[in-house]
C-alpha cells in the first residue's frame, strides 16, 4: 500500500530535506525517497513529542495543591484513579511498592503512544503508531528497559539464572526457551499496537470509499437522492472517530500493562 504523505510532511521535507540527506549520507545510508527523505511517521512522531512536551510543561506550570485545575486533574487521573488503571496503579500492582522509580519511563512511553494514536483524529495528521517502525521502536526500548532493570536488580549472573528455571537439571532446556519467549515480546508489542491502529484507519477509509460511489450515482440521478445517500457518509466519520478513540485508549492501556508485567517479572525474587 502506498504511504500517505500529508501536506505537513511535504512542508517539513521542503525545509529540512537537505539536512536529512546530509545526515543519511554521513551514516552511509540511502533514503527510500530522495525527494522526501524524512518519512511521514518520523514527522508525526516529532510533532507528537513536541505536543507531549508542551503539555507536560503546561501541567507543570499550573501545579497546585490547594486548587488543582482541570489539566492537572486529568494528568493525575493518568497516574492514579479510583478504577485502578492509572500508570502508577498498574506498576504498583505488577512491580511492587517500589514501582515509583519506573513511572518516568513507563509513563513517557504510554503517553507518547496515547498521543500518537489520537493524532490521526486531527485533519492533515496521521497516527505515527500506524507505522510498524514506530511501534517497533517503542517495543525495543521497552525490551531493553525491563531487561536492564532485571540486571540492575539481580546482577548479570543472577538475572541470567532467572531464565534457567527452578530445576537445575532442566536448565539446559528451559534457558533457550525462556530467551526465545522473552525476545518474542518485541514482536508481540510491535504487531499488537501497529495492527490495531493501522486497521482502525484502514477500515475507516474503506467504508468511506464504499459510500462515495452510491452518493455519486444518486447525485447523477437526482440531487435529492444524492443528498439522501450522503447522509450515511456524514455519520460514518462520527462512528469511526468514537471507535478510533476507544482503540487508542485501549492500546495505550495495553502498552502500559504489559511493560508493567515485564518489569515485575524481571525484578521478581525467586522463591
Amino acid at each position: 500500500m502506498e504511504e500517505h504523505i500529508s501536506k505537513i510532511t511535504e512542508l517539513f521535507n521542503h525545509f529540512f530535506a537537505r539536512y536529512a540527506l546530509w545526515l543519511l549520507h554521513a551514516m552511509h545510508l540511502q533514503p527510500a525517497d530522495y525527494e522526501r527523505p524524512i518519512p511521514e511517521y518520523l514527522v508525526m512522531s516529532i510533532i507528537t513529542l513536541v505536543v507531549g512536551t508542551l503539555l507536560a510543561l503546561l501541567v507543570r506550570s499550573q501545579l497546585s495543591v490547594d486548587r488543582p485545575g482541570g489539566i492537572q486533574q486529568v494528568a493525575e487521573m493518568l497516574l492514579t484513579n479510583p478504577l485502578g488503571f492509572g500508570i502508577k496503579d498498574l506498576l504498583e500492582e505488577n512491580a511492587g511498592h517500589n514501582a515509583s522509580q519506573f513511572i518516568a519511563f513507563t509513563g513517557s512511553v504510554s503517553i507518547f503512544i496515547l498521543l500518537s494514536n489520537l493524532m490521526g483524529l486531527l485533519p492533515a495528521f496521521t497516527s505515527p503508531t500506524g507505522s510498524y517502525v514506530v511501534t517497533l521502536g517503542c517495543a525495543i526500548v521497552t525490551f531493553l528497559y525491563f531487561n536492564w532493570q532485571g540486571i540492575r536488580h539481580h546482577g548479570p549472573l543472577g538475572y541470567a539464572k532467572h531464565f534457567a528455571g527452578p530445576m537445575p537439571a532442566l536448565s539446559p532446556l528451559i534457558f533457550p526457551v525462556e530467551i526465545i519467549s522473552t525476545s518474542a515480546r518485541i514482536l508481540s508489542l510491535t504487531v499488537r499496537l501497529w495492527a490495531n491502529i493501522f486497521a482502525s484507519d484502514l477500515i475507516y477509509m474503506i467504508f468511506l470509499g464504499l459510500l462515495v460511489t452510491p452518493v455519486q450515482w444518486g447525485w447523477s440521478k437526482s440531487p435529492v437522492l444524492g443528498i439522501l445517500f450522503a447522509i450515511f457518509p456524514v455519520f460514518i466519520p462520527i462512528i469511526f472517530i468514537g471507535l478510533h478513540i476507544f482503540v487508542s485508549i485501549i492500546q495505550a492501556y495495553v502498552f502500559t500493562v504489559l511493560p508493567s508485567i515485564y518489569i515485575g517479572q524481571a525484578i521478581a525474587e525467586e522463591h
